[in-house]
């Protein structure tokens, strides 16, 4: 290599470190001029993360005494304090096992308290338990074809035949009450 390349050589090199401090003075001098702001987007994303960290422990600790008190509910069905717990920390989960024991209990006065819920679930099947312990046909979402079966059966009792077969023909053929329309669908024949 001949002192010219090596001229070359160096040059480039300290070219090519100059091109670096270079670049690091920039850096250097854009950080002064935004540190506020990188450090306020550092700020905000440590509490984002860590509140939704936190948010969802608080909620897995709260599902998990709901859970507690309902094992304890199932051993034990008076016990209030587990209610309480129960009720507080998950209504819904407490809604569902309030219908759950009164439909075992055949309590029509609490299946008409949560025949008002604010879950849709809970107050169509409350309503449509409750009408069945009071010996009436109501609509149900949840429980569509069971209820065609039960208004057919009514009209049929009326002699309502043409009624009857008209809520028996809405009933899917792969519903699990079919074979009860069916059977239903057979009588009307034979009754006429």
């Amino acid at each position: 290599m001949s002192l010219k390349d090596q001229a070359g050589f160096v040059k480039e090199a300290l070219s090519g470190d100059e091109k670096i401090l270079e670049s690091a003075f920039k850096l250097e001098k854009l950080y002064k001029k935004h540190k506020f702001k990188l450090w306020g987007v550092i700020i905000a994303l440590v509490l984002f993360f860590g509140g939704r960290a936190g948010m969802a422990a608080y909620q897995n600790s709260q599902l998990h005494q709901a859970n507690e008190a309902l094992l304890t509910l199932q051993k034990q069905p008076d016990d209030a304090e587990a209610r309480k717990i129960l009720q507080e920390k998950n209504p819904k989960l407490y809604a569902l096992y309030a219908y759950m024991q009164a439909v075992e209990k055949q309590q029509s006065d609490v299946l008409q308290t949560l025949s008002s819920s604010s879950d849709a679930l809970i107050e169509d099947v409350s309503k449509y338990h409750a009408a069945v312990l009071d010996d009436k046909v109501v609509d149900s979402v949840y429980y569509q074809e069971l209820a065609l079966v039960e208004e057919a059966f009514e009209a049929l009792k009326q002699g309502k035949k043409e009624i009857a077969k008209q809520k028996l023909s809405l009933v899917a053929e792969n519903s699990p009450v079919a074979s009860i329309a069916r059977l239903l669908k057979h009588y009307t024949i034979k009754t006429k």
